[in-house]
């Protein structure tokens, strides 16, 4: 315990001082896409750090526990993805600082509204962002659980507890330090993640598997990446891969690139980066499902991270000192860095859309810096307290963090047309019929698979909508030029 809170302690010191010059800005641009000046590296780390934080983390492990290798799909996904953004990323970056371009959300309605339609214009504005921040709260809630978790092992605490002051924590941080503070603590807390892999998690699955020689005694669809359907396994790549062009994190950390090259290079090197990550977190939960003498619920699988490393302890002397305590401390420690860093960027983001679309920004009246510093912050915390709610409701993080990600792909569609086509404010209809056609398809195969598992898969609901959407858009897109 000792040791724990020594991490603690030295860590938040070093994150309050890197945050604090961040406080009293008044520079907007900075707040909120950091001056769009921002080098490779910081950049690659903190794409980084969202897409391997503590909640994705976390939550492959878990998945990796319950389904094996269909887990590592969603890093071979991202891979493609990240390609498909490298062709975009430069012409995003350009309009975004020509156009004043703060957020996805607000690309879309620069797209397909206008002035001269103010009740199409809010209702499109108000179903993308809706949506958008529906999808986060269920990607923040994640971290919620995760974090609680940790919480509730290193300080023996109860759930409700721990979910709490894991609330607290991310919100008053990201209130504080905006797009600028996030970007140079995901340094950090990149760096802590990729030591603790190092030192403690490839170790640790070397030794549980015995140098994979015990792989064999895991479930054949666990091994071949079918234990969620093949509809699952093939979907990821041809469906899932799209949702990196639509994630409001990546946009914003594009925005801020400091230029067209900085944009596409930091797409590339992302997306090679992370898939070493999306292999390493399942294979801790398959490692955890061959040694565990008895199975863990939906709900306990977030407390596989806590029980690998527990489990280790014993394995760290030096000159005969135990020094377990001291590197338990780290990695929990580490692990709640990677949450924060994912956090903060979540409740950044969907505060920044929400300010954008539902507080006056675009009007001719002009709207001070200080009253949307306010309103972003005072977002920040309501936002905060809702995903907080979710994580409460529904601790189930393979279920929130599947579906966080896989209902982003609803927008690629609309962003593709977008991005390939000029003039595509004469589609802003096909577009708002496309989403809202399967977002409420999601939302019903989604809840019944909650609800009847057995007839239905959850995590399956994001291909038919995808499809649903793809679909809705090619006819409202060729019936909007056969009346023109």
């Amino acid at each position: 315990m000792n040791w724990l809170i020594f991490w603690i302690v030295a860590y938040l010191i070093l994150i309050v001082i890197l945050s604090l010059r961040h406080i009293k800005t008044s520079d907007l641009e900075q707040y909120l896409v950091n001056n769009r000046n921002t080098k490779t590296l910081p950049l690659v780390f903190t794409v980084l750090a969202t897409f391997v934080g503590g909640g994705t983390s976390i939550g492959l492990m878990a998945m990796g526990y319950e389904s094996g290798f269909a887990a590592v799909g969603i890093g071979v996904a991202y891979v493609i993805g990240f390609g498909i953004m490298s062709f975009f990323a430069g012409k995003i970056r350009t309009y975004g600082a020509t156009h004043k371009i703060y957020s996805f959300p607000h690309f879309l309605n620069h797209k397909f509204t206008s002035p001269d339609q103010p009740q199409f214009a809010k209702v499109f504005s108000a179903t993308v962002s809706g949506v958008n921040i529906f999808i986060f709260f269920f990607l923040l809630a994640a971290q919620f659980v995760a974090m609680a978790s940790l919480l509730k092992f290193s300080f023996d605490l109860n759930y409700l507890t721990a979910a709490i002051i894991s609330a607290i924590i991310v919100i008053v941080y990201t209130a504080i330090a905006g797009l600028s503070g996030v970007i140079i603590t995901d340094m950090i807390q990149f760096a802590a993640i990729v030591i603790m892999i190092l030192l403690i998690f490839i170790p640790g699955i070397l030794k549980d598997t015995v140098m994979f020689e015990r792989m064999h005694e895991l479930p054949a669809n666990m091994l071949n990446g079918t234990a969620l359907g093949i509809d699952f396994l093939i979907a990821l790549p041809l469906f899932l891969s799209w949702s990196v062009i639509v994630r409001m994190d990546i946009w914003q950390r594009i925005l801020a690139a400091k230029s067209e090259k900085v944009a596409k290079r930091v797409s590339l090197l992302s997306g090679l980066g992370m898939l070493p990550f999306y292999i390493i977190f399942p294979l801790i939960g398959m490692a955890m499902r061959l040694v565990l003498d008895h199975e863990l619920s939906s709900s306990e699988s977030a407390d596989i991270a806590y029980k690998f490393i527990a489990r280790h302890l014993e394995d760290y002397m030096l000159f005969g000192q135990n020094l377990g305590p001291v590197i338990l401390g780290f990695a929990v420690v580490g692990l709640l860095s990677a949450l924060m860093s994912s956090g903060d960027s979540f409740l950044n983001i969907i505060s920044i859309s929400a300010v954008k679309d539902f507080a006056g920004w675009g009007k001719k009246k002009e709207v001070s810096r200080q009253s949307i510093y306010k309103m972003i912050r005072y977002t920040t915390i309501v936002f905060g307290i809702i995903a907080l709610f979710v994580a409460l409701v529904f601790p189930h993080i393979v279920d929130l963090m599947v579906v966080g990600i896989s209902t982003i792909a609803l927008f690629a569609p609309i962003t593709f047309l977008a991005l390939i086509k000029k003039d595509v404010y004469r589609f802003r209809k096909a577009a708002l019929a496309s989403i809202l056609s399967a977002f409420t398809l999601n939302v019903i195969l989604f809840t019944w698979g909650i609800l009847s598992p057995e007839q239905f898969s959850a995590k399956s609901s994001f291909i038919y909508a995808f499809i649903l959407a793809t679909l809705v858009l090619i006819v409202g897109v060729k019936m909007t030029k056969v009346k023109q």
